[in-house]
């Protein structure tokens, strides 16, 4: 995995490495349809294939039971959960978000619905500081993006975590986000 790499590499070269886990409310349920074609369109995901998309993974939808059917249900929201396809689906959704990330300098990793975020920085309280003040920005950024893409950041669930050496502990940042 990248991220276990890239943080083993920092720590054992000497810097502090910061790893935020995001949490998304209900991801799979709240893909926007419109936002998430315009998407695919973008991934070179055109003609044959959109259409498949469209007709079958997006469309309305009429839930049967033996006895009676409901009328014809306009979706606007949500991706299958639980199959390959949803999880592709939701990456595909998110991906714009790694642009975001990588412009507070900082480096995203993505699966399916959940989102991951770490830097490093040499163990000086100033470029502690600094990069506490990129992932606190980031954070902001993320949330603002999510929020204007019908994603719901759940920041309860949200976990930081500060990795070093025994022998640098003390140099950690002890200021809340």
């Amino acid at each position: 995995m990248k991220v276990l790499s890239d943080i083993l590499l920092a720590i054992n070269s000497g810097d502090l490495a910061a790893l935020v886990i995001l949490d998304l409310s209900a991801a799979f349920d709240t893909v926007n349809h419109a936002v998430l074609l315009r998407r695919l369109d973008t991934f070179w995901i055109r003609g044959t294939a959109l259409h498949w998309f469209k007709s079958y993974w997006l469309a309305d939808s009429i839930v049967r039971t033996p006895a009676r059917s409901s009328s014809l249900t306009v979706i606007e929201c949500g991706v299958p959960q639980g199959s390959v396809l949803g999880t592709i689906l939701c990456l595909l959704y998110v991906a714009a978000l790694q642009l975001l990330i990588e412009d507070c300098g900082l480096h995203p990793h993505h699966f399916a619905d959940d989102t991951q975020v770490y830097g490093f920085c040499s163990p000086t309280p100033s470029l502690c500081t600094e990069l506490w003040s990129r992932i606190s920005e980031c954070i902001d950024v993320a949330a603002s993006w999510m929020g204007s893409h019908r994603l719901q950041l759940n920041i309860a669930k949200m976990e930081i975590i500060w990795l070093t050496t025994d022998c640098r502990s003390h140099l950690l940042p002890q200021q809340p986000l």
